[in-house]
């Protein structure tokens, strides 16, 4: 696959990583690996929700995730699932109580209220909560204060940002459950292509990457927008949805042997693995060695990025409770090219800590460079 890697630097200065220490950590570009505030900064604030992407980039992210589904009317706006119940008020407006309703998303049977059910302007009515109360109760002081953002909004934050901290932030979007929203007539492809392309988002240097769990919707995009695309990888024995649709044998495991990352390698810049497939936990859910999935995946000229790195110890390993930032640390020593996070600034001090650069970087102020492999060109595409 023919790529070409180029270097965005922003600002007067530049950031100096130890030689040996890049050698060491092997990212695919030789350059820093991208913090991604997963849904913003989840870990502290309502997800998905203009409140969270400022902390999340406040706390050094390079990148803001947004989940894309669709409105009745056809709006682009982040939510993590169209079922919304588990994510914002609805359930308290009785002006809604005839909206509940049952439907099978990707072959699950879901009851709630669901996005493309509501307008534009009926979706700014709600206000976010908590989606896991339980594990952060602190965050629930928050519920209720916050809208549901269109696509749109979050991309002129991003710009707000970029221009007060003189570092680039880019925007790294999901396109959600597509097969479903394609089989009612709202597709999320060509929404989404408009609102980058009116953005100024439109080539390999492009501050943006778009991600998938599903494989058509990527080779569809790859032939409407020149902007790095990511494969997303579930665990080993699931499926992408659009290959149980159709009829196709293979699973994510076998996305991620030499055949298919090869195959991932003709439409897309990179994969964005579930992290048990980087270093997987053995049944007492301990740490255990890492795979070959980095290097293969560098070989094939795929970034990787991994998904998704949490503080709270419900999500840690076994061997690793209370000690976040080592289990990211040891993420970042397999060569990892980004990391999702809920918790950016502890994503932040381990990148730090493992390329020793100065903290706190996003602190420096305007003039600070932040640098990130932006150009992978994919394949010329043959007429």
């Amino acid at each position: 696959m023919l790529r070409t890697f180029a270097i965005l630097l922003l600002g007067s200065a530049t950031i100096t990583v130890m030689p040996t220490q890049k050698i060491l950590a092997g990212t695919l570009t030789g350059e820093l690996p991208i913090v991604i505030g997963h849904r913003g900064a989840s870990g502290y604030r309502p997800e998905h929700t203009l409140e969270s992407y400022r902390l999340a980039i406040e706390l050094g992210a390079d990148y803001i995730e947004p989940d894309l589904v669709s409105t009745k009317d056809g709006v682009l706006v982040a939510r993590h699932e169209n079922e919304i119940s588990g994510t914002t008020d609805v359930a308290n407006h009785p002006e809604f109580a005839d909206r509940k309703t049952t439907k099978i998303i990707d072959g699950q049977t879901l009851t709630g209220w669901f996005t493309e059910d509501f307008t534009l302007a009926e979706l700014k009515t709600l206000r976010a909560k908590e989606r896991i109360p339980n594990i952060r109760p602190q965050n629930t002081v928050y519920n209720g204060l916050f809208e549901i953002p269109t696509l749109q909004e979050v991309i002129d934050l991003a710009k707000q940002k970029s221009a007060e901290l003189g570092r680039t932030i880019g925007i790294y979007p999901e396109t959600k459950h597509p097969s479903y929203f394609d089989s009612i007539g709202l597709s999320l492809e060509e929404p989404l292509v408009n609102i980058l392309k009116a953005n100024g988002y439109n080539s390999q240097t492009s501050p943006v990457f778009i991600q998938s769990f599903e494989v058509s919707n990527l080779q569809e995009l790859n032939t409407l927008i020149d902007v790095p695309l990511i494969q997303l990888i579930d665990s080993a024995e699931n499926k992408p949805y659009d290959f149980v649709l159709s009829g196709d044998a293979r699973t994510y495991g076998d996305l991620i042997t030499a055949t298919g990352l090869a195959d991932i390698a003709n439409y897309a810049d990179g994969i964005g693995a579930y992290k048990w497939l980087i270093i997987p936990r053995d049944a007492q859910g301990n740490l255990l060695s890492p795979t070959t999935l980095v290097d293969d995946a560098h070989a094939a000229g795929l970034l990787v990025h991994s998904w998704t790195f949490r503080r709270e110890n419900n999500f840690l390993p076994a061997n690793l409770q209370n000690q976040p930032e080592e289990e990211f640390k040891r993420y970042y020593q397999t060569g990892l090219d980004g990391m999702f996070s809920d918790n950016p600034d502890i994503a932040f001090a381990a990148r730090a800590a493992v390329y020793g650069v100065p903290e706190p970087l996003t602190l420096l102020g305007a003039g600070t460079a932040m640098a990130f492999g932006a150009a992978f060109k994919r394949k010329l595409k043959q007429k």
